[in-house]
């Protein structure tokens, strides 16, 4: 046995462990608005309490473990910490990374432990809509921004003849759509659009109706609690469906019910999480961070559906133009990536 190689083995684990439990440190702050109250300005623990009402003990530990974690900085002169502009942009700014909402969804997942322990005994599946609210909540608040930032400016326009037609007005779908942030990002940057919102968990179109009421285009907004196999509508310009397609029992299904709603010229703009074809290629932090999701979330839910596909967050290009080219569509290109996201153009 190599005792350096148990040295750096064990470098890692520590590693690990700490962030695993600063997780909850960073929940903390989120929940608690603490990132955004120490972009204000430095402030000593005190200066800190007062300025959020929390108690300064809790506060002290608390600053000390984010420091310590490199999310926080500590100038030792005058007892002060701070955050610099780029951990201020991640951590408390919405428009941002919102790495903070990443942590509420690891930790809502998490709690579904035990369950997901007896699903690998039996084979069983756990339905997205059985996990903590925690998980909704939190997946719409860490990939709203992300999709803010790309589906305008980059990948619509990366859609053959797609930024046109919304321009002058089309239909649209947006399936799988949570609590329909994707779907109100179309909405208010295409004023003539009108889009139908799908998603099979009640809880979420009800959240999602709230939001579109919120921001003013119920007019041009619905949303329908329905399955991608069974969702309403047809002859539709653009489908729309964000990194949901890898987590249905039935994606063929729901490629098929896709094509058969799009109008003749119509659009799928496909987002998967981004994967390599070889396993092995995935094996990176991103991949690491998919493949803990899919264990919890992804592929539990999969199996609670009927339809026999189990994808999962790695599938890969191959495996999507499989399922895309299955279900009889004949034009499948990726228009687009980052380093989190795989971006197709399916057309009939």
């Amino acid at each position: 046995m190599d005792h350096d190689k148990v040295t750096k083995f064990l470098e890692r684990f520590v590693a690990d462990l700490g962030a695993t439990g600063a997780a909850g440190s960073v929940v903390i702050g989120y929940r608690l608005g603490l990132y955004r109250a120490l972009a204000q300005g430095p402030a000593t623990p005190e200066q800190f309490a007062e300025r959020t009402r929390c108690h300064p003990r809790y506060l002290t530990e608390w600053l000390r473990g984010q420091a310590a974690g490199g999310y926080v900085s500590y100038e030792p002169e005058t007892g002060e910490f701070s955050l610099t502009e780029e951990q201020a942009f991640c951590l408390a700014d919405p428009n941002g990374p919102h790495v903070s909402a990443a942590f509420l969804l690891a930790l809502g997942y998490l709690r579904a432990e035990p369950r997901i322990t007896e699903a690998f005994r039996t084979g069983a599946g756990v339905g997205w809509h059985e996990h903590h609210e925690d998980v909704f909540v939190g997946c719409d608040a860490f990939y709203r921004p992300g999709y803010a930032a790309e589906l305008i400016p980059n990948w619509i326009p990366a859609l053959d003849g797609v930024e046109a037609k919304l321009t002058a007005g089309a239909r649209v779908a947006d399936l799988g759509c949570g609590l329909g942030s994707s779907t109100l990002l179309i909405a208010e940057a295409y004023p003539r659009v009108t889009v139908v919102g799908s998603d099979y968990h009640a809880e979420s179109i009800e959240l999602a109706r709230k939001k579109a009421a919120q921001a003013r285009v119920g007019d041009r907004v619905t949303f329908e609690v329905a399955t991608a196999q069974t969702f309403s509508g047809g002859d539709y310009d653009l489908v729309m469906m964000f990194d949901c397609l890898h987590d249905m029992g039935d994606p063929l299904g729901a490629a098929r019910r896709v094509r058969e709603a799009l109008a003749p010229d119509g659009t799928w703009l496909l987002v998967e999480p981004f994967a390599a074809d070889k396993v092995e290629e995935n094996f990176n932090p991103v991949g690491r961070l998919y493949y803990s999701g899919s264990t919890f979330l992804c592929v539990p839910n999969s199996l609670s559906q009927p339809g026999g596909y189990a994808l999962g967050a790695q599938a890969g290009e191959a495996a999507i133009r499989e399922v895309i080219t299955d279900a009889g569509f004949t034009r499948f290109r990726r228009v687009a990536e980052s380093p989190f996201n795989a971006v197709y153009e399916v057309r009939p």
